[in-house]
């Protein structure tokens, strides 16, 4: 197993591949100043080793690897989170310790569901998609492509969050939210578009 990105994002990533029983052997970075990860090697080349997961935190950069990279991906799943068998995880996609999942719940490709996250049943995350730690969506809950949903934050059941958003940590979100707005508070509400469509 090998992971795309020496940062403290792929120390959660290699223990969770650990946990699985496997093991990291290398990972690779685009900083030439990082030669050793932990006791890892970090490389600087990267020639199609695989299977891989793109341990970076941000969900632009990794879109942007997984459209590059030759790679055969693979997923992680922590042994402590609690994920149903009817959940479909796409490539590359972590699912962080005690995270949960709840029946008939879609996880896009290289998506990060983060500590303690809580995913009720029939949620759909589309790809590049990040689930802070310990937030809470209740069942029937769409979350768009590269959206970042904060820290803390709850989305009531039945909101559709649009693509590339970002959910303030602490967010109570009631209402849908429309492709590339900013949206933060209790109740949460629009701030300001930071991407256009």
């Amino acid at each position: 197993m090998y992971l795309y990105g020496a940062s403290g994002h792929a120390k959660v990533i290699r223990e969770i591949i650990e946990s699985q029983g496997e093991q990291v052997e290398a990972l690779f970075d685009d900083n030439p100043n990082v030669e050793k990860f932990q006791e890892l090697p970090v490389l600087h080349q990267y020639h199609g080793e695989s299977p891989l997961i793109i341990s970076i935190g941000s969900n632009l950069i990794r879109k942007k690897l997984a459209a590059t990279l030759q790679a055969t991906y693979a997923t992680g799943i922590a042994a402590s989170a609690i994920v149903s068998p009817r959940v479909t995880i796409g490539e590359g996609t972590v699912i962080m310790q005690g995270a949960i999942i709840q029946g008939d719940t879609q996880v896009g490709k290289h998506c990060i569901i983060n500590t303690g996250a809580s995913l009720d049943h029939e949620c759909i995350i589309g790809d590049f998609a990040h689930i802070s730690p310990h937030a809470t969506l209740c069942g029937n809950v769409s979350i768009g492509e590269g959206t970042w949903v904060g820290a803390g934050t709850t989305v009531i059941q039945g909101v559709t969050i649009g693509k590339w958003c970002v959910i303030g940590a602490g967010s109570v979100v009631t209402h849908d939210v429309p492709d590339g707005w900013l949206a933060v508070g209790n109740r949460c509400k629009q701030i300001k578009q930071i991407r256009q469509y």
